[in-house]
Formats: C-alpha cells, structure tokens, sequence
C-alpha cells in the first residue's frame, strides 16, 4: 500500500516533475495510480489546484478564461498583461472556454483568484440587490 502523502508534498512533487519536463501522460497516469491505490481519488480536483498553486510560485501560471466569443489576440494579450501584472508570472497558459450563456465579458481564474465580469453575474447581482430593496 502507498504511503500517505499530503497534497502539498504531491503538488510540489509533480509540479516540479513538469517544470523539469517529464512527459505529461505519464505523470498523469503515475498520479491517478497513486491515488486508486491510496483510495484518495475524490481528492483529484483539490491536487490539481495545489499543483497549479505550486505552478504559480513558480511563475507558471494556469488561466481559465470563459467568454462569450472567442478572444481576439488583443484581448488575449491584454489578459496576459492583466495576469503578470497580478501575479509576476513568467509563464502563463491560458485555457479558454467559450460559453455563450455568460452572453459577456469574460470569467478569469487563476489560483487563489477569481474575476467575474460576465453579464450573467452583473444580472444576477441586479437581481439580488432588487430583491433586498
């Protein structure tokens, strides 16, 4: 049986592994199989983002960027901006999604920050603070 790792020590562990360039399918594989055989698979999501924590002090960051449209290359180098500029990053990869139920603006997340300025989410705070009044 394996031994019992905290998520720290995973996150350093495989963070380390990619940054010196070890093949992605098979950290992804030696990860899942640590955690299948330490019955610690409901934990995969948490690891991942203490991974990409990890990342980022290290000046790689994971960007998740949902917009209604595509992004233009104008606003994608204004994101990049925006993410060096908050967290001093070398190295940033953004992960974009397109969902037209945000019907715009764009959601950014990065580890440890979120910024939301969908239509959906500025309706939905009208919403609220209609109701309150």
């Amino acid at each position: 049986m394996a031994k019992k790792l905290s998520r720290r020590v995973i996150a350093q562990y495989f963070g380390q592994q990619l940054i010196a360039g070890v093949d992605q399918p098979s950290l992804s594989r030696q990860l899942a199989g640590y955690l299948i055989e330490s019955k610690r698979t409901k934990e995969l999501d948490l690891i991942v983002g203490d991974i990409e924590s990890y990342l980022a002090t290290q000046g790689i960051v994971m960007a998740d960027v949902t917009s209604a449209f595509p992004l233009s290359e104008t606003t994608e180098q204004t994101i990049r901006q925006m993410i060096i500029g908050a967290t001093g990053a070398q190295d940033i990869h953004l992960n974009t999604t397109v969902d037209a139920s945000v019907l715009g603006g764009i959601k950014l997340s990065i580890p440890g920050k979120e910024l939301d300025s969908t239509v959906v989410r500025k309706l939905s705070t009208l919403r609220t603070e209609y109701k309150k009044a």
